[in-house]
């Protein structure tokens, strides 16, 4: 039987045709710099405006500097004052008692609005905007506006409350109510984000499938446990990922409305921050906690990233 040889044989067995077809140092640098071309208008930014203020403060946390006299340096004595200081440990239990509840409302009330505004209901498009509508407003704006809703002698819903004849808690002035008062309103703000990523998901998935289970039988609660929630889940993941980490570096709500009061009772991690540069000249201080609060993100998104693979379904 008589073999052929074909364009393709003769130009992989022939090494001059091989050495001609490789990229030349030349090629390789022009792609190079077409790629960078490219990426410039995002990577300047980046590199101004993140990297490069990460390093910035890397470097001040392994000094003293009050932002005004020369730095000096004390090495890892600030990251070791910290992880052994009393109103550190505080701050980051009020951020983890923010998320803790903030998260589960701010996705439950997002999933209760992607779920209604996903079914044939009038005027739905009118509802989404109204609903993303606080998504875009200033956190400074809604922030006051709560403070004034939740205002313990003429706020509106004690006023409300008082109608009932039910007495409302001093809210953002008493100790034990002001996290309470900053997740409220964090959740309602945010309410409309989430509603607009679950709704996207909930787009994506086949109606055949609940028309399949609802003629076996299944109620709406079966539909949502075994259809809804595990096709949805990588939009869950994201959401709950986003949160996390928009929720430890809360600051603009905490600072209009309580300023981290009263008596410390709401003051977070990046209040914190802010507090120990502006107010009391430690700076090198603040940028080592800066950097302790990047690494616990950094820890808990990895952490993340590594359990999807459990509950997350991209199929």
């Amino acid at each position: 039987m008589t073999t052929y040889a074909t364009p393709a044989t003769v130009v992989a067995a022939d090494p001059v045709i091989q050495r001609r077809r490789r990229p030349t140092g030349r090629v390789r640098l022009k792609y190079v710099l077409t790629v960078l071309v490219f990426l410039l208008p995002s990577l300047i930014p980046l590199l101004a405006f993140v990297i490069g203020p990460m390093i910035s403060a890397g470097w001040t946390s392994l000094h003293t500097w009050n932002l005004i006299g020369p730095m000096q340096w004390v090495g890892l004595d600030n990251y070791a004052f910290l992880l052994s200081d009393p109103a550190t440990h505080q701050a980051f239990l009020h951020t983890v008692y923010y998320i803790v509840g903030y998260l589960p409302l701010v996705y439950v009330g997002g999933l209760a609005l992607a779920l209604a505004l996903n079914s044939r209901l009038r005027g739905r498009a009118i509802f989404r905007g109204v609903y993303f509508l606080p998504v875009i407003t200033s956190w400074v704006v809604v922030a006051l506006v709560w403070r004034w809703l939740l205002s313990p002698s003429n706020g509106v819903v004690n006023n409300v409350l008082a109608v009932f004849g039910i007495e409302g808690p001093g809210w953002w002035a008493d100790p034990a109510w002001a996290m309470p008062s900053i997740i409220l309103a964090s959740a309602w703000k945010d309410l409309g984000f989430v509603m607009v990523i679950l709704l996207a998901g909930l787009q994506t998935i086949n109606p055949d499938l609940y028309e399949a289970a609802e003629l076996d039988g299944a109620g709406w609660w079966r539909r949502l446990r075994s259809i809804t929630m595990p096709l949805l889940s990588p939009s869950t993941f994201f959401v709950i990922v986003l949160s996390l980490i928009n929720g430890f570096q809360v600051f603009d709500q905490v600072y209009v409305m309580t300023g981290g009061g009263p008596n410390d009772a709401s003051r977070v991690v990046v209040q914190q921050v802010y507090d120990l540069t502006f107010r009391y000249g430690q700076a090198g201080m603040a940028s080592a906690l800066s950097w302790l609060l990047f690494f616990v993100i950094l820890v808990i998104t990895l952490i993340q990233f590594y359990g999807q693979k459990r509950w997350v379904n991209y199929e």
